[in-house]
């Protein structure tokens, strides 16, 4: 028996073990191929609904491509000199910026006033919260159909009641004319989206430390000071996020103005967007509505930039 034990203990071979730089490696490789592995569902989500079609859409914006037929070959640069020689391009330009003026300063001042009224926990504080941000929860081509309803001059329920006042001698007509179409549809946008900032706004408001505001009051500062030293400078992250989501979705308005006016009246109220639906399905012209996309889509990232540039330069001073 002790024989066999000293032959036993003879034979068994060293535990192996690995350097602590191998141990380091072998551990930076397992994190890595998690992180890929986490990563690669967002990657193929956005290879697939992004990158492809984004490089199609540049293909189409080089070849003849009408809707029906497909790619009938090259014709660079032709389908982007035909959309700016287009007799509507410039105009839904010019309305396009003039819609996003427009809804960028009224949305975003709406936004942080009703930001400033509930920003205080009193009673009744979370009622109206709800009831701003109630509009958010519904769809823009829902809440579009819904005010076409109620713009209109037969039906409606305000063209009736104003003419029974006394206010106005017949039917009103909401949508008749370019400019009470223009308001009126940023009067639905506003509507429907002012909670939606106002709850981006006031998640920046809570961030600002109290303690701030009980200096300012003991150092005898008025409310007008107050906003302008404290709470607009720390306010500006939430108000550069807010600005690139509002200018974003207004360049990109399609929905209300295709369900209110169809771009009337006489095409006063075509957007860009609507542009390119025009040369995709009416005019069936693939090709050129691809370049005026990749146009599109080159002035959102330019203005993305010089926004993201803009408030860099302000934190950085």
């Amino acid at each position: 028996m002790r024989v066999q034990t000293a032959d036993r203990a003879t034979t068994e071979t060293p535990v192996r073990t690995d350097p602590p730089h191998r141990r380091r490696a072998m551990r930076w490789h397992s994190r890595t191929l998690q992180g890929l592995g986490y990563a690669a569902p967002t990657a193929a989500f956005v290879a697939v609904l992004f990158v492809l079609p984004l490089l199609l859409v540049g293909r189409m914006s080089l070849h003849d491509w009408p809707l029906l037929t497909g790619d009938q070959g090259g014709n660079a640069p032709e389908n982007y000199s035909d959309i700016t020689d287009s007799t509507l391009f410039w105009p839904a330009v010019r309305f396009t910026l003039l819609y996003t003026g427009i809804v960028t300063v009224l949305l975003l001042g709406l936004a942080l006033l009703l930001a400033l009224l509930v920003q205080q926990s009193r009673p009744g504080t979370g009622f109206f919260r709800t009831v701003y941000f109630l509009p958010g929860a519904l769809g823009l081509a829902s809440a579009s159909l819904l005010f076409w309803g109620m713009y209109s001059p037969t039906t409606g329920p305000l063209s009736h009641p104003l003419e029974h006042l006394g206010l106005v001698d017949g039917p009103v007509s909401f949508l008749g004319t370019p400019t009470s179409a223009l308001l009126a549809t940023v009067f639905l946008v506003v509507w429907k989206f002012a909670g939606f900032y106002m709850l981006i706004l006031l998640v920046g408001l809570q961030r600002i430390p109290h303690e701030l505001y009980e200096a300012a009051r003991m150092d005898g500062a008025s409310r007008g000071q107050v906003f302008r030293s404290i709470t607009l400078p720390l306010l500006r992250p939430s108000l550069a996020l807010s600005l690139l989501l509002c200018v974003t979705g207004s360049l990109l308005a399609f929905d209300q103005f295709f369900v209110l006016t169809k771009g009337g009246p006489d095409n006063s109220t075509v957007t860009v967007v609507q542009l390119i639906y025009r040369e995709a399905f009416q005019r069936l012209d693939l090709g050129t509505a691809a370049a005026l996309s990749i146009i599109v889509l080159a002035v959102l990232l330019l203005l993305n930039v010089l926004q993201f540039r803009g408030l860099r330069h302000t934190d950085a001073s």
